[in-house]
């Protein structure tokens, strides 16, 4: 588990926890890390559902401190959150929007919602403690498309999947009575999970054919069934589940003048530092991931070597970035197959890369040894540069011995 600080993403605490434990008790000790280590009132902590536990809400409440986080699907249903956004859209409040400017220069939209205050009350250690809490109910617009995107993608498959269901094969039972063609119809409903969403008719076509008499049988009729299945789509009703993508429900308690709307949406997206930590930690180029350990003492001991070495990844590339941002400028030569191609977010990894080439030669002599060092090119000179390092603490690499021609 890692407290990170941002915009950097640089880890302030980690923990080494064992697999089988919940998540939500283990925030409160992990901010009290956090606390204790910056010794810094009116923080804002961002995570996710599992951090807005009332306890550690009101935990941080009571320390002074701020929160943002998702409320989670038992602390707001899906019916709780369509009532309050149906009567969010039909009161007066306005419809609040998040822009920002990509990369081509324009400016979108990239979330909508609204804003509600809540009045919360909750026990900690025998003290009851009352605060506002903002609600925002937020749609990523992002998240809105990819989930019609899959909803229709799934009334398309259930569409395919309810024509096949009568048709013959080797090994698939015969559905012979209406009760069970219905009993698959809704089955297959709700393995697509569209229903409501489509309009779907079982016909039932009878076929009497006789049958003649012979020897004692009577002469008869005998009554077949044949089914067919329709389905077509209910356009009021999809068109209000895809008004329904894509919200969700945030809780904070820092007031809109310290973090309004958009600020909130950006904190929260920011979150993402976190996760991409995790991903250098397990990864390359730390690859904590498999680890070849088999008493714990000695997994806590790596992950915590470990963490230091992700604390100077972190911290080299938002130095490089910074500097490139107050410059205006933009560093180019550090992808091999595009030496043009230049960018303003560089990651240490590839700022690394661009010193893979180095070499410390020794010519050992009986009476003296040579030494020859690399010289640096102009983009790891400017590297340096940009970590305000001077290019000395490489040459002195060479020792006194002059290199030779």
């Amino acid at each position: 588990m890692l407290a990170t600080l941002d915009p950097l993403g640089l880890p302030l605490a980690t923990e080494v926890l064992s697999g089988e434990r919940a998540d939500d008790p283990l925030y409160l000790p992990a901010i009290a890390r956090v606390r204790a280590c910056l010794h810094t009132p009116g923080l804002l902590y961002v995570g996710d559902c599992k951090m807005a536990a009332l306890e550690t809400r009101a935990s941080i409440q009571a320390h002074g401190d701020y929160y943002l986080c998702p409320l989670s699907a038992v602390q707001v249903s899906a019916d709780q959150l369509a009532r309050e956004l149906v009567a969010l859209r039909e009161s007066s409040q306005p419809l609040l929007t998040v822009e920002r400017t990509g990369a081509d220069g324009q400016t979108h939209c990239i979330a909508q919602g609204y804003e509600r205050i809540e009045t919360i009350t909750a026990q900690l250690e025998g003290v009851s403690y009352t605060w506002m809490e903002r609600r925002l109910l937020l749609q990523s617009l992002a998240a809105a498309q990819a989930a019609e995107l899959a909803l229709r993608r799934r009334m398309s498959q259930a569409q395919i999947a309810l024509n096949d269901l009568l048709v013959r094969r080797q090994g698939k039972p015969v559905l012979s009575d209406r009760a069970a063609v219905q009993q698959a119809v809704a089955d297959t409903l709700a393995h697509f999970r569209v229903e409501g969403l489509l309009v779907v008719t079982v016909n039932e076509q009878l076929t009497e054919q006789p049958i003649r008499a012979y020897r004692n049988r009577p002469a008869t009729v005998r009554i077949s069934r044949q089914f067919t299945i329709s389905s077509e789509v209910e356009p009021e009703a999809l068109a209000d589940a895809i008004a329904q993508l894509g919200w969700r429900m945030y809780a904070t308690n820092q007031a809109a003048d310290g973090l309004s709307f958009a600020q909130a949406v950006e904190a929260y997206r920011d979150e993402y530092l976190v996760e991409r930590t995790f991903g250098r930690l397990k990864g390359h180029p730390l690859s904590l991931s498999p680890m070849y350990v088999e008493r714990d003492d000695h997994a806590t001991g790596l992950v915590r070597l470990l963490s230091i070495a992700l604390r100077v990844l972190t911290l080299l590339e938002f130095v490089v970035r910074r500097r490139l941002a107050q410059e205006g400028a933009a560093l180019a030569g550090l992808y091999a197959g595009n030496p043009k191609r230049a960018t303003t977010h560089p990651t240490t990894e590839r700022l690394l890369e661009a010193f893979q080439e180095i070499t410390l030669t020794l010519v050992v002599e009986p009476h003296q040894t040579r030494r020859h060092l690399t010289a640096l090119s102009p983009l790891q000179l400017r590297v340096l540069a940009f970590l305000e390092f001077t290019p000395t603490i490489y040459t002195k690499l060479a020792g006194d011995s002059s290199e030779p021609p």
